[in-house]
Parts: C-alpha cells; structure tokens; sequence
C-alpha cells in the first residue's frame, strides 16, 4: 500500500455541499475533489484515478444512476466504492441504495460518523484489492509449481537413464531429487495453509468489523445521542435518578426507586473458538499504543496461535431482578448473541463458533462488575434466565403479572431499560467527560463501563407509552426504545411487570414489541444449578 492519501472524488449540486464535504475529507487525512456535475466527477476519475467517489443524492436520480453505472460499468474503476448522502428519512436511503451505492447516510450529517462510514468501505476496497493480488500470486505459484515439477519428470527420466554414471553421481541425482521433491511438498503445504489463514482472517474481519468498538464511532454515536437529547422538547425519556422517585406521567404509577435499582445493564462478550483446533481467534499483537497490529491494508492480523488478546465482539442489554438468588430475566438473544443472527451463524462456515467469554451486571448505584451466567434458556419464546454473584448487594425482586388480563389495549404502561447501550450512558456527560472516558480506557467497553459506574452514571432510561394491541404471543407498545432495551421490564398501571422487551424498530419510535411475562414462568420455577 503506498503512502498517499487516498482520494475521494465528490459530486454535490451545490457549492455548499461540496465545500462542506470536502472540509470533513481533508480533515479525516483524504484528498478530496469535489465537481457538481457527474460528467467532470467521471473523468476525474478515469484520468486521475480515486479510490471512492461520495454523491450528494440532492442530484437527480438519472445522474447518480449514470454515475454509479459509469464506475460500475468500466473494468478500470469497477472497485471504486459509493457513498451516498440522502435526505433524512428511511426511503431516501433506500433509494439511492437500490441505484448501487455501497453505502448510505441520512442528511443532516455528522463528520464523525461520514468519516467512519469512509474508513469502513475504504477498509473494505483495500481488502478486495489484497484478496486479488493474494489470487494472482496463487496463480503465478501454481505456474512454478507445474514448471517445477515438469523439470523433477526430467530430472528423474536422466536420473534413469544415468546407468552408466559413476555411483556417485547417481546418488548426488537421488538427493537432488529429494530435496527437489521436499520442496514442492512444503511450498504446497505452506500455500494451502496461508489459504485457509487468509480465508479466515478476511471472511472474520468482514463480519465483525461492524461489531467491533471503535473510538470514533462510540464518540460520534455519542454526539448524535447528546444532539437528539438536547433538541428534544420535552423530552418522552424520564431518567432515572437514584434516591429518588420518578414519575411516569398521569396514565401510569410512579416507579419507585427500588425498581430502578432492580434494572441492570448486561455487559456480554462473545468470542470465537476455531471448530477443529478448539482454538480461540486471537490478534497476533498490538502496537506501543495497544492497539491491534495491522497489516499493510490496515486490517487487523488475526490468528489461532500465540497468545494476543482474543477477538471479541460486545453486546449490551437489559435485564430484571426476578429473584432474590441472583437470579435475572432477559432475552435469549441477549444471553446467546448468536441466536437467530445470521452473520454470527455464517462464522460457521469459516470454521468459527461463537461462544459467551463473560457477562457483567451493572446495577444503579453500585460501581462494581457482578458476574453473570445463563441459567435456563426458552424453547418457546426469547427468553432466558441468568444467575448473578450478588455478594452482599440486594435488590428488590421486582412484582410480576402472569394473568392475562394483565396487558389491555390502550392502557398505559412503563418502560426501563439501557437503550442504546454504552453511547447513551456516555451521552449524558459533557463532550469533555466522555473524550477522556473513552481515550483513557483506549475504547475498552469494560474500562469504560467501570468507569461510568464509578461515577454512578449507570441506570436506566425510563419512557412511558400505551399499549396499541395485545396478541397471543406478544405485547405491542410505543413507550420508545431501541436496541440496548431487549431485556427490559415492561409496566403496567399497578407496578408490575407484565412483559419483556423483545423487538424494537431501529431509531426510537413506531411500534415495539414485548413477550408477555406469563412466559417466563417455566425458568423461573426451574432450580438454579448455577448457584450450587
């Protein structure tokens, strides 16, 4: 990889656009071209070459599709990536998605995200570049290999036909042979196994590159968090505040402080074990500013030997006290990530399984880490059980409903859980705080997580809403939430918990989706092996 800047060629209609997008380019390190119509973008790029090319969707959707079939459409440029920038709503994204842009973002934009939005199909260019010189260099190995071994036959057939030839000479023909013939042996060892590293490492970094925290992106979810906050007036969101009750408006009781309590944030790290080796995937090392050592892509080197730091993948949820051993309700997907995901399933097909490293509680006012185990899982809804190590903490086991008349339509109903997870704990300091939280602990969600609860920054948001429906299997709702809140504790006018949080839309908003509580009855009656 050589040591330019990589370019990005912008198409924008309007000077302001542009401007604004090449500003946040040249900021990231890129060197940036900026046209406002696609014919002078395209023959920028055919001239000049550029490794992605970023379209303001305020052009009209005949010119991005020309532009986007243009690139697509020439050998030369056909591995350029496309970013699109569109307008606010989902069905502008859709849209310029289906014209075969690689990537989009809403308008208004936040550079923190765009820049990361760029590294990531940056990353990926670079990793599609590696893959076909990696194939080319397989291919010209191969062509040695035939040459090589067309050269042994001949070798051989002198080697035969040297009856005549001193001893000697014939034996110095045998070990040429040999060591000729071991040769070939370790280079086709050597390259079948260099295959199978670099199947591993790139199919591995593609899945769990979106997974994987980084300092940037925690940061700029952060900001969009802070900014949607502070332009929200009044704001649907109660939070909850220890020591003190919380009203959830007139429609529905007040949530005392004990509940709130009760409420954890679940901290789950998956890693991954190699299916044959029994092997987890590990970096090969880090760097003096301990991060994980790269390749010439950029890429970070994975391997199934040595003894780097395993490669695992942070996943935040909720969970309820339901019983005063420790025990806690959750959903399956919170307790086993990988259940129903299909990009943790395809890790199977690399020869990875995804496996529980460790879960961490977090309970308000408390700063301390308790660990976690699952106890019982679901065979009918997405459900589980965990057995947390309380030591001396004791929080209130929280009062539940299991009569079906429990959840109405229409009735009004109170939500508790981490939405959003780690951004939006960060969210409530102050820019300055949560940069030296999260550049102290080098972006590690346990570090940063101990810190937030030494400083009693965990606890649960509270949103309040009604029920639109209720359903044999589920409870439909609008109290707003998003994910970081499967787990949490849905309820109803009288305090209790008539269900669990399952399902919800992207972003906050529309209808969310719980699982009656009667559904958990089953783990609950169950004995808690993990205990003994």
């Amino acid at each position: 990889m050589s040591g330019r800047p990589e370019k990005i060629v912008i198409v924008a209609p309007e000077p302001a656009d542009w401007r604004s997008l090449v500003f946040a380019m040249h900021a990231g390190g890129f060197d940036a071209l900026a046209f406002s119509d696609v014919h002078g973008a395209l023959e920028a790029v055919r001239e000049q070459g550029a490794d992605l090319l970023l379209i303001d969707a305020g052009i009209s959707d005949t010119a991005a599709r020309e532009a986007i079939a243009a690139i697509r459409g020439s050998a030369a440029t056909e591995s350029i990536r496309v970013i699109a920038v569109a307008g606010p709503a989902a069905p502008d994204r859709t849209a310029v998605l289906d014209l075969g842009a690689d990537d989009a973002l809403s308008r208004p934009w936040e550079t923190g995200e765009l820049l990361a939005r760029v590294r990531t199909q940056l990353r990926a260019r670079r990793l599609d570049q590696s893959l076909l010189e990696k194939m080319q260099i397989a291919e010209e190995g191969q062509k040695i290999a035939h040459t090589a071994f067309d050269a042994l036959a001949v070798t051989e057939k002198m080697a035969q036909d040297a009856t005549s030839l001193d001893r000697r000479i014939k034996i110095g023909f045998g070990a040429v042979l040999a060591i000729a013939i071991a040769m070939a042996a370790i280079y086709f060892l050597f390259v079948r196994k260099t295959s199978k590293d670099i199947q591993l490492t790139n199919a591995t970094i593609l899945r769990l590159e979106r997974g994987l925290t980084h300092q940037e992106d925690l940061m700029a979810q952060t900001r969009k968090l802070r900014q949607a906050q502070a332009a929200s007036a009044p704001s649907p969101s109660l939070e909850a505040k220890p020591g003190k009750n919380v009203a959830a408006g007139s429609a529905a009781e007040t949530i005392i402080s004990q509940d709130v309590k009760s409420v954890c944030l679940l901290h789950v790290s998956v890693a991954f074990r190699n299916t044959q080796s029994g092997k987890r995937l590990r970096y090969a090392g880090l760097n003096q500013q301990g991060e994980p050592l790269q390749d010439s892509e950029g890429n970070p080197i994975l391997t199934l030997e040595g003894n780097g730091p395993e490669v695992k993948l942070d996943v935040f949820g909720t969970g309820f006290a339901a019983g005063a051993d420790g025990r806690i309700i959750t959903n399956r997907h919170v307790a086993e990530p990988w259940w129903k995901n299909d990009e943790m399933g395809d890790l199977g097909a690399e020869g990875l399984q995804a496996e529980i490293s460790a879960i961490q509680a977090y309970f308000p006012g408390d700063p301390r880490p308790f660990s976690a185990e699952i106890q019982q899982i679901s065979k009918d809804a997405d459900l589980a059980t965990m057995h947390v190590q309380l030591l001396d903490l004791k929080p209130s086991v929280l009062s539940i409903d299991v009569n079906k008349n429990a959840s109405l339509p229409g009735e009004p109903i109170v939500l508790m859980g981490y939405a959003t997870g780690l951004a939006a704990i960060l969210a409530r300091t102050d820019e300055d705080t949560a940069q030296q939280i999260v550049k102290q602990n080098g972006g590690e969600p346990s570090q940063i997580l101990a810190e937030l609860a030494r400083r009693n920054l965990i606890r649960p948001i509270i949103t309040q809403g009604h029920i639109g429906d209720v359903l044999s299997d589920k409870i439909v709702f609008d109290a707003q939430t998003t994910s970081g809140g499967s787990g949490g504790p849905l309820f109803n006018q009288q305090g209790k918990v008539i269900g669990v949080t399952y399902a919800v839309l992207q972003g906050f908003g529309g209808s969310n989706f719980g699982i009656p509580i009667r559904f958990s009855e089953p783990l609950l009656s169950a004995p808690d092996h993990t205990s003994n």
